[in-house]
């Protein structure tokens, strides 16, 4: 490898939840899938990958396997092992202009996995963007997202029980949110957002498969029903391989010097 590309002890974390090889599969996969690993590079051998990394052979061997067997490297005997591809994964896009639209779409261009559903008082942030006093009670679904089998986003969903009561656990462990608060008669008409960039936790790293740290892109997001009441707040990560969003702006005529969208 390059030295770019260095192994280092530090690259490794014994105290994370995530065995030391999924750590080094997920390291791994991340420069092959850029591309800072070309397609056609050699790795290093197994002996001195392990000696690099400061764990064990065997570690290394069962990483190397895995990536063997996602198709994104080559091994064999006396060869040593080299990148079979960045294997590009298929995206899902979201527009401004049409972000209810492309929910609904990604809903169902996606899997959803129902990992957690408890009834909790509303903290201070969540009874500000559902406009409800705090500890008002309200419904917490984790879900998870998966694009062709794969992890593509971790979502957290908070609704006021007045509009959950009526969900159904099936419901939430296989449908779209936007469908099932239309069902109930609560349908979403109106969204706002806040996206940043956050560094993946231990608890969303696990999930999304992607190493501790690794940049994430985070969107907070209100939808509104009839009469702008609050229907659901959510906080959603996508892994920014899998999902962009794309805005275009276009100076008004208007003279305040205000921006409109073009989607």
């Amino acid at each position: 490898m390059a030295n770019k590309h260095k192994l280092a002890p530090d690259l490794v974390d014994e105290s994370l939840p995530t065995p030391l090889y999924h750590q080094i599969y997920l390291m791994l996969r991340e420069r092959i899938v850029s591309g800072r690993l070309e397609v056609g590079a050699l790795l290093a051998g197994e002996q001195e990958m392990a000696k690099l990394l400061g764990v064990s052979r065997i570690t290394v061997k069962r990483a190397l396997n895995e990536l063997a067997a996602r198709g994104l490297v080559h091994r064999q005997r006396g060869r040593g092992t080299t990148v079979a591809g960045s294997a590009v994964m298929p995206l899902v896009a979201s527009s401004f202009d049409t972000l209810l639209e492309s929910l609904q779409r990604m809903g169902l261009q996606t899997e959803v996995e129902l990992l957690d559903l408890t009834e909790i008082p509303a903290g201070a942030r969540v009874a500000e963007r559902l406009q409800i006093k705090p500890d008002t009670a309200v419904q917490r679904a984790v879900r998870l997202r998966r694009l062709n089998g794969e992890p593509f986003s971790y979502l957290i969903n908070y609704v006021p029980m007045s509009i959950a009561r009526w969900f159904r656990r099936e419901d939430l462990a296989t449908g779209s949110m936007l469908s099932l608060l239309e069902k109930v008669g609560s349908p979403a008409q109106e969204a706002e957002q806040w996206i940043t960039a956050v560094a993946a936790d231990a608890s969303v790293a696990g999930r999304l498969d992607v190493p501790l740290g690794e940049p994430l892109l985070k969107i907070d997001r209100v939808m509104r029903g009839p009469k702008r009441k609050p229907v659901q707040y959510i906080e959603a990560h996508y892994r920014p391989d899998r999902y962009h969003y794309h805005f275009r702006a276009q100076k008004s005529g208007r003279t305040d010097g205000g921006w409109i969208s073009e989607g």
